[in-house]
């Protein structure tokens, strides 16, 4: 089992910034892929970042490239989001993810994501 706990969220204004974290206990943090995705009220979840084991290969969906950052520090056990130049459409739960496979992460695979965390809120003010 992984457990995934995140922090961070909160309310900010429009084209501010927020960094998130998601810290990993359980398994082998290394051992896994990890992601960011969000939901929105009224709005399936959907995929933000996604980041290889080793933090040597990123993907983005198209909404938030140039703007969010994925990371991970795996002395740590934790990978980060920061984002950068908020926008209104940005507001969701974000929710770390862990998988053994990066693709079921990003949605190349039809394989659920095998860990979730409870997701933090974000809040951006116009």
């Amino acid at each position: 089992q992984v457990q995934l706990l995140e922090s961070g969220g909160g309310l900010v204004q429009a084209g501010g910034s927020l960094r998130l974290s998601c810290a990993a206990s359980g398994r082998t943090f290394s051992s896994y892929a990890m992601g960011w995705f969000r939901q929105a009220p009224g709005k399936e979840r959907e995929f933000v970042a996604g980041i290889n084991l080793s933090g040597g290969t990123t993907y983005y969906a198209d909404s938030v490239k140039g703007r969010f950052t994925i990371s991970r520090d795996n002395a740590k056990n934790t990978v980060y989001l920061q984002m950068n130049s908020l926008k209104p459409e940005d507001p969701a739960v974000y929710y770390c993810a862990a998988d053994k496979d990066l693709p079921s992460i990003v949605g190349l695979t039809a394989t659920p994501v095998d860990y979730w965390g409870q997701g933090t809120q974000v809040t951006v003010s116009s």
